[in-house]
């Protein structure tokens, strides 16, 4: 009878298509998806439980463990409070905890030898809420179409970003906040060593993100501690280059409780304080402001895709004013610059007042820091860039009150298009061209393709990006106008 030997190499190209998946801490087993082919592993650790001792510090490695440990649930969401009920975001918070670092999985990959593109996913949320569990953020029709799909959790609000005096002095990089940045650095290096036992290319990997997620992309491309972990990176309505601020403006909400006071706390009773943190300049994660590392070349020079959407503000920024206080607030702000601000937007009446607000405060913010992301990428980099405009109205209730709201494009770009809404032929359309231009540009860092619209290089001569909207088409001059006024005042505010 003849024997079958198997080697090392045959169990690590068995790997991708059998269970069980050899990691660098142990062995794992996932679970078939919905879709013929995919596999998809749940709750991986990437890092330690950040707990205990380890609450606002940088992660560390997993523990290894014996046996094989299964991956087919996912994992608690990191602490976080539910947006309100009244927010077009809201959805119940199922079970959390600081014990919450972990990431999934997807891929239809035959054998670890496939090597296919990998995407890492990270999630928006103004940085103090989301998951890598939302089913919109499911990633079996990426796998499908040949990508290795990873989305992960971080640490969020005070137990990601809490900058605090007593923490920079600890520290031997004289810094804090940031954990949540660190957590996606340790989650980016888990994929370089692990990612080809699920048939991935540690050399093809993107980050994309939306929102917050997208934030945390444009400071992963400032920081220097994550450059050659990615090789290209797609940005989604959330940049940072009006934000500076020095590791001092990050410390004050921290600094009003001593730190034995925030340590000796529960994890529940941290979430009630509502301390206001965030990610910033710490001088060693982000160890300068986004514009002036950008500035000087000094950014990971990768490919890169960013955009916006046409409503941004409907959901960030509802109209809560009149005529006359919106006017009002016109002047205060824009001073001398009021005039040509309200030849932009012109004001004759409540509702052109509301018109003007939603506009300006959409340019201010996501249209103009996704356009000088590209443009900085362009100036200094070597890599190409491209840019987007999200403008399809989805069906059904949200889409009727809040238009091209943010986020309305999350769910054309993974595929997921739910089942609750009455989806028009021309939503599954742009759903399956934005999924295919992710797809290329995940595997050869540029998004064209056979039976796609060209989308141009971004060029600021020419200041083309593609729309995304009824139809697909290149457009020029997006918002032109008003994102020149913003960059001559420098720009404006970023992300949920």
């Amino acid at each position: 009878m003849n024997r079958v030997v198997f080697t090392l190499a045959t169990l690590s190209a068995l790997a991708a298509s059998a269970d069980p998946v050899k990691l660098d801490s142990g062995l794992i087993s996932g679970a078939d998806g919905n879709a013929g082919g995919v596999r998809v592993y749940k709750g991986i650790p990437y890092a330690a439980p950040p707990v205990g001792e380890m609450r606002w510090k940088p992660p560390a490695a997993p523990a290894p463990w014996q046996g094989v440990r299964a991956a087919t649930e996912f994992s608690p969401v990191c602490m976080q409070l539910p947006y309100p009920e009244t927010s077009p975001y809201y959805s119940p918070i199922p079970n959390r905890s600081e014990d919450c670092l972990y990431l999934n999985v997807w891929t239809a990959a035959k054998t670890a030898s496939d090597r296919r593109p990998v995407m890492v996913w990270v999630h928006g949320g103004a940085f103090t809420r989301g998951s890598g569990s939302t089913p919109t953020y499911d990633g079996e029709n990426f796998a499908q179409r040949g990508v290795v799909l990873v989305t992960i959790n971080y640490r969020l609000g005070v137990f990601g970003f809490l900058a605090h005096p007593d923490l920079t002095a600890q520290s031997p990089h004289h810094s804090s906040g940031n954990y949540g940045l660190l957590d996606q650095i340790a989650a980016l290096e888990w994929v370089r060593k692990n990612i080809a036992a699920f048939g991935g290319d540690p050399k093809r990997v993107t980050i994309f993100g939306e929102s917050a997620g997208s934030s945390a992309v444009n400071f992963l491309q400032a920081s220097p501690l994550a450059r050659g972990l990615f090789h290209r990176l797609i940005g989604e309505s959330g940049a940072n280059f009006s934000r500076g601020g020095t590791l001092a403006d990050l410390e004050r909400g921290g600094a009003k409780y001593s730190l034995s006071e925030l340590r000796a706390k529960s994890a529940e009773d941290l979430l009630k304080m509502e301390i206001a943190a965030r990610p910033g300049v710490d001088g060693w994660v982000v160890p300068s402001s986004v514009s002036s590392i950008f500035a000087q070349g000094k950014q990971s020079d990768v490919p890169v895709i960013a955009g916006s959407n046409a409503d941004e503000s409907r959901t960030l920024q509802p109209w809560s004013s009149n005529q006359s206080a919106f006017l009002e607030s016109v002047h205060k702000r824009f001073g001398p610059a009021s005039d040509e601000f309200l030849k932009l937007y012109p004001v004759d009446s409540e509702a052109t007042a509301a018109d003007a607000h939603y506009a300006s405060t959409r340019d201010q913010g996501m249209g103009w820091n996704m356009r000088t992301w590209v443009r900085e990428q362009t100036k200094t980099g070597k890599s190409p860039a491209f840019l987007y405009y999200f403008t399809r109205i989805p069906p059904g209730p949200l889409g009727e009150k809040y238009r091209a709201y943010h986020a309305a494009e999350i769910a054309y770009v993974f595929g997921n298009l739910s089942p609750k809404r009455t989806w028009e032929d021309v939503d599954r359309k742009l759903s399956d061209t934005m999924l295919q231009y992710w797809v290329n540009f995940a595997s050869k860092g540029d998004p064209n393709g056979a039976g796609l619209p060209a989308w141009p290089r971004y060029d600021s001569t020419v200041d083309a990006g593609i729309e995304f909207g009824n139809f697909t088409a290149v457009k020029r001059n997006i918002n032109k106008a008003a994102l020149d006024f913003f960059d001559r005042l420098a720009g404006g505010e970023g992300s949920r």
